[in-house]
């Protein structure tokens, strides 16, 4: 399916809800920690099928904040399995030209967790295939609020006027700063929702929703995305009249 997509036409920046470890799970009688584990393999796979299909930047929602209220031992296990991936697959990521960045609330991660990114993104500094970024204790409505009590406390030590606010000046405040906004957002396991996800990014992104569960998603069911996504018209507010003139 690779070979069908359209060269010119790649979306820059792709993000993805990866939903459904839990009933991928619960569908073979087993614990939702066993669903995590083999998700792991999906992510292997959307960052080879990126690589491959000259994606640039790759978002992915690991753990947001509301996650911490999961059973304490759901949210051990995982904080565990992130470790252990992070340690098995950081030298892979770094051969296959992959740096790997880390969004959210990072301070609310166990140390283990922090060292264990830190030792990845500094192995991974130099890499220029794709931009991984992992969000990890994020949730939209927090890291805009951040970004407000940035822009507040500029505007008060008189660093920045008020009437100097805008589109550009507010998104150089968000943890996104050096990426480009997302120009198309995958979720899958059925759900149609984006779930306090990059909400100030996703303003014009296109959304791709998939009843296939995270564990089962591969390079395929990612080209098929892009597929779907290449197939749309971005009017960004115009009408299709005046793309075409243009």
């Amino acid at each position: 399916m690779l070979h069908l997509i359209n060269k010119e036409k790649i979306p820059q920046h792709i993000a993805i809800i990866m939903d459904g470890n839990g009933r991928w799970a619960k569908e073979r009688g087993k614990d939702r920690l066993f669903g995590h584990q083999h998700g792991v393999l999906s992510v292997r796979e959307v960052v080879e099928g990126c690589v491959e299909a000259g994606i640039k930047n790759l978002t992915l929602y690991a753990f947001s904040t509301e996650n911490w209220n999961r059973p304490e031992n759901e949210v051990n296990g995982l904080m565990e399995l992130l470790v252990t991936t992070i340690r098995k697959e950081a030298e892979t990521l770094s051969k296959n030209g992959v740096r790997l960045f880390v969004i959210g609330d990072l301070d609310s991660l166990p140390l283990a967790c922090r060292q264990e990114l830190d030792e990845a993104m500094a192995l991974t500094a130099e890499n220029k295939s794709l931009n991984l970024i992992l969000a990890l204790s994020y949730s939209s409505k927090w890291e805009i609020l951040e970004a407000t009590k940035k822009i507040a406390a500029k505007v008060k030590a008189g660093e920045l006027l008020e009437g100097d606010i805008n589109d550009e000046v507010f998104k150089s405040h968000l943890s996104t700063a050096a990426f480009p906004d997302p120009e198309l957002m995958i979720r899958t396991s059925g759900e149609n929702r984006i779930s306090n996800f990059l909400l100030y990014q996703l303003a014009y992104a296109e959304l791709y929703f998939t009843h296939t569960h995270w564990p089962d998603f591969r390079k395929e069911n990612l080209y098929e995305a892009i597929l779907n996504y290449q197939n749309r018209e971005r009017r960004f507010g115009k009408i299709s009249e005046q793309l075409h003139l243009a």
